[in-house]
């Protein structure tokens, strides 16, 4: 394997063909995604690697009085071969990493191969394509968090470490001292607990960074900005804490701390910067002077680094593990945010050019990132859970004879079951709505008395025992959708379920044992807008195609209600899994093929996706997923180009194709049709005559598995294969 190393004498960087780490009991064998620059540590290291041995004898006093006491002990011929054999080795480099779990060592049982940790420890995550680590410095990422935001994982404990030592309080007023990458974290960490801060940097980009990220002020240390605000936002007081995550000889970071602290106050020294206190200010404000030590309790203890051994919960709260768990919570739930921090990503095998370009000044970056393309697409393909593709496998029964009128019962009569279900049905010719079967009374009065329902009901099985009805809706919140509609095709009914399919890759095999038991595969998941008329009509245009297409889908979806059910993840699904199916399916429908692999990137939070579907043929089809847009913008657009044509849709507005001829829309319609009532006479048509269902039922899981494996992507960070037996 490669790693990156240093030679501290020569100051000579590389990165070395090494061995493979063995995978030893108590620890994990990681195969590297992303790891993480410390463009301060890190740089300080190669900087003084390169400096003369008076000038490195300078930077490391502490060094220097080990060597001075093993000249008094071993004599200096003794002491020099012991000098100049240590400096003249390679060293590691690197501390914070994401990867995938290569290998389980005795004794691990928290993690299983294939599951993404990000891990810690300048011995144990390092820039090198595998690593093993002992238990207590790797922690499972959380869902949904993106591998080069989980590689912040290590410098994001050593911020929060250094904010538990300053012990914030609601409403306090803090000073963050150098806005480097530790500020910026530090920055983040206050503002989530509810603290006021001022920044201090001579950078003013960095200054902007840290106010777009939560700080309330920011300015030049040497200026009056910094006072100013302080004065304003304390009433004078001064600041409660001051955090020193500056680095340097100067003497100015903990002058300016004394100075703007109040009376009584904290001062916690995180970076590493010159410590000369001016005594008389320390002392008449006793100032409370405290250090920060990485990443928590438990560094620098052998027994609990490398032996494994916990303390307990009760007397140490915050160990280097659980900060490290805790960040990563925090930046997958998007209190944190480290997207704006990554200045730079480079391949692995460029590390040593990075670093120069560090070095010199020619790369300026608040962090930077390496990947390992290579390793990470083989992890994807043999460790990364794909998303299976269950073949539907079904004998189906005997065809059904025309009837009319066609019997409906509705299971919910919610929103959208009113709004853009009902109003189609309750007028339409040959249909009867037989029974409404809600939750609540009144819910099912009201849908009874306003669409006609023979009868409301709060009784399930008295619809699905009912031999007269014909297809069954279901049109409830999304976690009951694949439960009710495995019972209602174990009934013999035709049901029609509003998306998602299923929210879990068990759901969706409960729903098809459910078909390959009874035999029933009469099923539509509620796609509607590949039944648009406005679009049926541009594919008609635009015509077949021979060679593969781009389609771009950007779907503006805008912000949800406070306490919009929607925002339930954890009993409803992520939002796109909600309602993602609706764009795959239609990129789909236009492709003519199901998806063969997904790849999925997020904004922290995941409030912003980004999806890649590739098919068969090799066409790709990117859905870009945004709830920040304008309102004013439309919500959806879409472009198809193959062939030396395009084809574009305005948000159902207006569609145009571009070839050896144009054609766009004739007129702009009333209203936006987005294929609901045409997609409802596909179905209904399907029920009264038996014959085929408006889109195949394996179309319709295919689909499903694909929203699906968009959550298994953003897990991931590599693209999913949709695996098909």
């Amino acid at each position: 394997m490669k790693q990156v190393v240093q030679n501290y004498k020569s100051g000579e960087l590389a990165v070395l063909d090494v061995p493979v780490p063995g995978c030893k009991p108590g620890g994990v064998l990681v195969r590297t995604v992303y790891s993480l620059i410390s463009t301060g540590t890190e740089m300080m290291k190669v900087s003084e690697a390169g400096m003369s041995m008076l000038g490195k004898a300078r930077s490391r006093p502490d060094q220097v009085a080990k060597v001075m006491q093993s000249v008094a002990t071993n004599g200096v011929p003794a002491t020099y071969r012991k000098v100049m054999g240590k400096l003249d080795s390679y060293t590691p480099l690197g501390y914070s990493l994401c990867g995938v779990v290569e290998q389980v060592g005795a004794g691990i049982d928290d993690v299983k191969v294939g599951d993404l940790v990000a891990c810690a420890g300048n011995e144990h995550a390092l820039h090198a394509e595998l690593n093993w680590v002992p238990k207590n410095l790797y922690v499972p990422v959380p869902d949904g968090l993106a591998p080069q935001h989980a590689a912040f994982g290590t410098v994001g404990s050593i911020a929060m470490q250094g904010v538990r030592q300053g012990e914030p309080q609601l409403g306090e007023v803090a000073l963050v001292i150098g806005l480097g990458l530790i500020g910026q974290l530090v920055v983040q960490l206050l503002a989530a607990s509810g603290v006021r801060v001022v920044g201090a940097d001579p950078d003013p980009a960095r200054c902007e960074l840290a106010e777009r990220l939560g700080a309330a002020a920011c300015g030049d240390p040497g200026s009056t900005a910094v006072e100013n605000a302080v004065a304003e936002l304390t009433d004078g007081h001064g600041v409660d804490q001051v955090y020193l995550a500056a680095g340097g000889g100067s003497n100015q970071p903990v002058e300016l701390a004394a100075k703007l602290a109040r009376d009584r106050g904290r001062v916690v020294d995180i970076g590493k910067c010159r410590l000369d206190l001016p005594w008389n200010a320390y002392y008449e404000k006793e100032l409370d002077v405290r250090f920060s030590r990485s990443y928590g309790p438990g560094r620098y203890d052998p027994s609990y680094e490398l032996e494994g051994r916990d303390y307990p919960i009760g007397y140490v709260r915050w160990t280097e593990r659980r900060n490290l768990a805790c960040f990563l919570d925090l930046a997958a739930r998007g209190k944190v945010d480290v997207e704006p921090l990554i200045s730079h990503v480079a391949d692995f095998d460029d590390a040593v050019e990075t670093y120069r370009r560090l070095k010199d000044g020619e790369l300026k970056a608040v962090t930077a990132l390496f990947r390992y393309p290579e390793q990470a697409g083989e992890t994807a393909e043999a460790k990364a859970p794909a998303v299976a593709v269950p073949a539907v496998q079904v004998k189906a029964g005997p065809a059904r004879a025309a009837k009319t009128p066609v019997k409906l019962a509705f299971v919910g009569a919610g929103n959208y079951a009113t709004s853009m279900l009902l109003p189609h049905l309750a007028q339409r010719e040959g249909v009867e709505l037989s029974t409404v079967v809600t939750t609540t009374s009144l819910s099912g009065a009201n849908a009874q008395r306003k669409f006609g329902f023979a009868k409301a009901t709060t009784d399930l099985d008295a619809v699905l025992g009912d031999e007269s009805v014909d297809a069954v809706f279901v049109v409830t919140r999304h976690s009951s959708h694949a439960d009710l509609t495995r019972q209602a095709l174990l009934a013999g009914k035709t049901v029609f379920v509003e998306k998602p399919l299923a929210l879990t890759e068990d759901e969706l095999s409960g729903v098809l044992a459910a078909v390959e038991e009874s035999g029933n595969d009469r099923l539509q998941v509620g796609f509607n807008r590949r039944f648009a008329p406005l679009l049926q009509e541009a594919r008609n245009h635009f015509g077949a195609r021979s060679g593969p297409a781009h389609l771009r889908y950007l779907v503006n979806a805008g912000r949800l209600a406070h306490g919009s059910w929607y925002l339930q993840q954890g009993s409803e699904g992520s939002r796109f899994v909600g309602e993602g199916g609706h764009f795959i399916d239609t990129a789909s429908w236009l492709l003519d093929a199901d998806p063969v692999s997904v790849y999925a990137t997020a904004t922290s939070g995941n409030e912003d996706l980004q999806v890649v579907l590739r098919y068969p043929d090799g066409s790709t089809a990117t859905i870009s997923y945004v709830t920040t847009g304008p309102s004013g913008f439309p919500k959806e657009t879409l472009d198809l180009v193959a062939d030396g044509r395009a084809l574009r849709l305005d948000d159902f507005v207006r569609a145009s194709v571009y070839g050896r001829k144009k054609w766009v829309s004739s007129r702009l319609p009333k209203a936006r049709d987005k294929g609901q009532n045409a997609e409802l006479a596909a179905f209904i048509k399907a029920v009264r005559t038996g014959g085929p269902m408006p889109v195949p039922l394996q179309s319709l899981v295919a689909t499903t598995a694909a929203t699906l494996a968009v959550q298994a992507g953003l897990a991931g960070g590599v693209p999913v294969t949709l695996a098909r037996p």
